[in-house]
């Protein structure tokens, strides 16, 4: 017998409620009174946040809700024959058979797999019928056991679709794919799959943020459709068991390519060239042979979308959904992303070398040490000199990679891999003209979108293996770096110029303000673009700070502290002052938020927006706020771009930084408490951790 699933899990013929939220937080209830998860609220919260992504009723009157949660301490199905049936999103009507999928959130591979396993079987009649006809939860335990391949056989329904859905399933395993075809393509089908070269070949992917049900019913649906329709059909399921990748000559050798997902398709580059549809995964559950015959006219049109390299990283939805200002946002964020690791670097190897030597000496004295002295030829430089020196070079170098290195990965974000060498020159363009980050911002995008342009003309296949090598990088280097010298990076360089002198100019009032702001920025998207621009711009001057001028130093100072405030001011309200304010479930988020704001990882505290966004974030802006005018007050400088506390050792005046982080934790902690107060989240949190009432049979 599996563990999965036993007799008090199922639930035969009853009233759990008329709403989709009524019946998960029943079925919920049902998980923690068997022992099987910790907290019957936040096992409810996880599985209603996956059904607002997305429905998770299919054909056929059957509901799936699921999730991966915390809460749950056991791989745990719970069985429910509804009277009333409920809605759950379905084409067809309301669902009257649910399995309630709760899995860990570390689930092992061997219980993600039966999980899957099961899902698919919601797609065979006879499990469905057999279901609908057991007259206890031993019998349904039963019937799942034989599904999961863990019990005797069980009998299935003994109608003839049944038999006949059981006898093709039984066929598809065995002949494979061309064989159900020829029995049950209709003439249509036939004549559309038996071309000179055999029948049609698709290939298609599938995958859903949890990877447990949906991934696997969306594949198991094309595929029995492309059968009955004579196409064949490979899926690749991206799911929680792992991806079972296509093999690179079925890619080759298939006409389109089907994506249905919610989720980013891992290396979506390998399917370039080929024309595409996309969509959610659940309408590879609703609408196959829709999506199916798409595919085929796709395939069949000259001027079909074609997967190029740009879609390598970018969600995957068609180009109509997803707008070119949201490509763009995307591209900046991962050319952020990249450039972070430079800026990390260069920064704490250049303050270490602070630490080791006479920080105006190293400075000042570095080139000269190096080209005159080696390791065994000190002559009148000390050692401890010498090594600074190799230190503080080596991180320069990689400071002075930082814009190149945004400029490159927002052109891959926006091009894929023909877009790294026109980002990385013109980002060169713009750090010799002084444009700095501005103009590695403004350069990339102009390289990525030159290389993505020159993507999508279809070529023969001579010329195409020469693009993305040779002609790419030549024509969007050359329009880039064009761009740059005659038209835009003179007055990037000027605004830059008057931007900086202005910087390192405030004083008094007008630095506290500026501090202000920078800490507003932080803390108003924690991590998101607001929050990465506030921080590019501090990273980014860093490199130009000399012992003469800190302001860049005390600009990373003011960044660094405001990002810190978020997470612990929440790990504060959390699980100190307001403990009655939170969920179990926030209160453990609250224990890790202390180690993750003193890491300086503002993310920490996306748990608490993500749940009370209209109290958390005005409530963390107010402390950033606070923060980052105190730093700017206390001259607090920072030579290293991340690491908060435990970069102690390269921090100026360190008690100030860490009373203005305590005074914005303060602020942020009694402020969230005091929202929540008034918004009566308590009597909230209350009734959430009361059990619901057993339902009654119907």
């Amino acid at each position: 017998m599996s563990d999965l699933i036993n007799p008090g899990l199922v639930l035969l013929d009853q009233d759990l409620g008329n709403t989709t939220e009524d019946v998960i937080r029943v079925l919920a209830n049902t998980v923690h009174s068997e022992g099987r998860a910790e907290n019957a609220d936040a096992l409810a919260a996880d599985a209603l946040a996956r059904e607002a992504k997305n429905a998770t009723g299919i054909p056929g009157g059957i509901g799936i809700p699921h999730c991966r949660s915390e809460a749950v301490t056991q791989a745990t199905l719970v069985m429910a024959r509804l009277h009333p049936p409920v809605d759950f999103g379905a084409k067809d009507g309301p669902a009257d058979i649910l399995f309630f999928i709760a899995a860990p959130a570390g689930a092992d591979q061997a219980h993600l797999k039966l999980l899957s396993k099961l899902a698919r079987s919601l797609m065979k009649k006879p499990f469905v019928a057999s279901l609908r006809e057991a007259e206890t939860p031993e019998r349904v335990v039963e019937l799942v056991d034989d599904a999961l391949g863990l019990g005797a056989p069980a009998d299935a329904a003994p109608t003839a679709d049944g038999a006949v859905a059981g006898s093709t399933a039984a066929a598809t395993a065995v002949a494979g794919p061309n064989a159900v075809a020829q029995g049950n393509a209709s003439p249509d089908a036939a004549s559309r799959g038996a071309g000179a070269g055999g029948p049609r070949r698709l290939v298609a992917v599938t995958a859903c943020p949890t990877g447990i049900a949906h991934t696997y019913m969306a594949a198991d649906s094309l595929k029995n459709t492309a059968d009955e329709m004579g196409v064949e059909l490979q899926v690749e399921t991206q799911g929680s068991g792992g991806a079972a990748r296509l093999d690179p000559s079925v890619i080759r050798n298939a006409e389109a390519v089907i994506f249905a997902t919610d989720v980013d398709v891992r290396e979506r580059s390998r399917f370039a060239g080929l024309p595409y549809i996309a969509s959610a995964v659940k309408r590879g559950i609703d609408e196959p042979r829709e999506m199916i015959d798409e595919a085929l006219a796709a395939a069949d049109n000259p001027d079909a979308k074609r997967v190029s390299g740009d879609q390598a990283s970018a969600s995957q939805t068609s180009d109509a959904a997803e707008g070119w200002g949201t490509r763009i946002r995307k591209a900046v964020m991962t050319g952020v992303s990249y450039m972070i690791p430079f800026v990390a670097a260069g920064g704490l190897l250049m303050a270490l070398s602070f630490i080791i030597g006479d920080p105006i000496a190293v400075a000042q004295q570095a080139d000269t040490i190096l080209t005159t002295s080696s390791l065994g030829n000190l002559g009148d430089v000390s050692l401890g000199m010498y090594i600074a020196a190799v230190l503080f070079k080596i991180g320069n170098l990689s400071m002075s990679l930082l814009v190149p290195a945004l400029a490159a990965y927002i052109a891959y974000g926006l091009a894929d891999r023909p877009g790294i060498a026109p980002g990385f020159t013109v980002g060169l363009v713009a750090n010799f003209m002084g444009a700095g980050f501005i103009g590695g911002i403004v350069g990339g995008l102009l390289a990525g979108l030159c290389a993505y342009w020159l993507t999508l003309p279809r070529l023969p296949r001579w010329l195409g293996s020469l693009m993305p090598v040779v002609i790419i990088p030549l024509l969007a280097t050359l329009f880039a770096g064009g761009l740059m010298f005659f038209l835009i990076g003179g007055p990037i360089a000027l605004f830059m110029e008057w931007l900086t002198s202005l910087l390192t100019g405030m004083t008094g009032a007008s630095a506290i303000a500026l501090g202000a702001v920078l800490g507003l920025m932080m803390c108003s998207d924690l991590g998101g673009p607001i929050n990465k621009v506030a921080y590019s711009f501090a990273a980014a001057g860093l490199g130009a700070a000399t012992v003469a001028n800190t302001a860049p130093q005390e600009i990373m100072a003011t960044v660094m502290a405001a990002g810190m405030v978020p997470p612990l001011g929440l790990a504060l309200a959390s699980t100190v002052l307001g403990r009655k304010y939170f969920t179990e479930q926030e209160r453990e988020n609250g224990k890790a938020s202390w180690l993750l704001g003193a890491s300086f990882i503002s993310e920490g505290a996306i748990p608490f927006a993500a749940a009370d966004p209209l109290r958390v974030l005005p409530a963390s802006m107010l402390g950033g706020v606070v923060t980052g005018a105190m730093t700017m007050a206390f001259g607090v400088t920072s030579a290293a771009p991340h690491g908060g506390i435990w970069v102690f050792l390269v921090i100026g005046n360190f008690l100030g930084f860490i009373a203005a982080i305590l005074v914005g934790t303060v602020v942020t902690a009694v402020t969230v408490i005091a929202f929540k107060h008034i918004g009566n989240a308590r009597k909230r949190v209350a009734e959430a951790t009361v059990s619901e009432p057993a339902p009654v049979n119907a």
